[in-house]
């Protein structure tokens, strides 16, 4: 059975879905999204991807596509129809359709999509075993904190880890490590304290770091958010990424040196049972 999706406003099967070919978001990647977890057929941490949905908006001066109260009641009835209990809900809001003009028009009329995708997420295997990285330089725009579907760049970095074997690539501007090419990148040092970078401009403002961070610390997990190298990196006890749909992810290779002992750590771990135990608890 096909999935339903929505489409400004319709409930359709996904073979029947249409979106003007005169979208900005077609057009010019002019658009954002947000990727919300799905657990028990409840949603994972939902106000904090509106949070940044608007932040997102707000400063691509978009209007939002809908109200809250509406976006929310479309993400519930799509885990419903599609009968989602494991996966995602994927948004996309662009500026709508619009002839072509690299000057975005005075009164848009946004476009608003969704569907979901079934996924392993707890007992995925990359969650146990880990997943091996490369180091590459950070080739996208200057504005990462926007959630922009601008992602060629990432995705180019993606093939270049695919390419030489191994799962994601590791990003990086002036000597430091930025992020993954879909998520933050974390290291935890040989004395135990869990490092990932400082907010800016240079890196998503995650909504699986935050509440990592949030566990973490209530666990009495020391946390710093500051810059670190590739070389730091691979001299670390352990490392992982934290992303919407990887939850807390081992990395245990990087530019093919090991990390720590080649094996998911303690530290990882242990953050990885905190989140999915507190996503459980809390998700609505």
């Amino acid at each position: 059975m096909s999935r339903i999706v929505h489409v400004n406003g319709a409930y359709v099967p996904e073979e029947e879905a249409r979106i003007s070919v005169f979208d900005r978001g077609f057009l010019f990647a002019d658009g954002v999204y947000e990727v919300t977890s799905v657990l028990e057929g409840k949603l994972v941490d939902f106000p904090g991807h509106l949070r940044r949905l608007h932040r997102s908006l707000a400063a691509l001066e978009m209007p939002a596509p809908a109200e809250d109260a509406e976006i929310e009641a479309i993400h519930r009835e799509l885990v419903a129809r599609n009968r989602l209990v494991e996966g995602m809900v994927y948004l996309q809001a662009t500026r709508g359709a619009a002839d072509r003009d690299f000057a975005w028009p005075a009164e848009p009329r946004p476009s608003l999509v969704l569907f979901t995708q079934a996924k392993a997420l707890v007992d995925a295997p990359s969650g146990r075993e880990g997943i091996r990285v490369i180091s590459v330089p950070d080739i996208r725009w200057g504005r990462r904190d926007i959630k922009t579907v601008q992602l060629l760049a990432p995705s180019m970095c993606k093939m270049m880890a695919k390419k030489a074997g191994k799962d994601d690539a590791w990003m990086v501007e002036d000597g430091f490590v930025t992020e993954g090419t879909s998520n933050n990148a974390w290291i935890v040092t040989r004395d135990g304290v869990v490092v990932t970078r400082e907010l800016s401009e240079s890196i998503l403002h995650g909504i699986t770091r935050a509440a990592v961070i949030a566990y973490a610390r209530e666990a009495q997990v020391r946390v710093e958010e500051r810059k670190f190298t590739v070389a730091e990196a691979k001299g670390a006890a352990e490392a992982f990424y934290t992303s919407a749909s990887g939850f807390v992810t081992p990395v245990v290779e990087i530019d093919g040196t090991a990390i720590g002992d080649g094996t998911p750590g303690p530290v990882t771990r242990r953050l990885r049972e905190i989140y999915i135990e507190e996503s459980r608890a809390r998700a609505t």
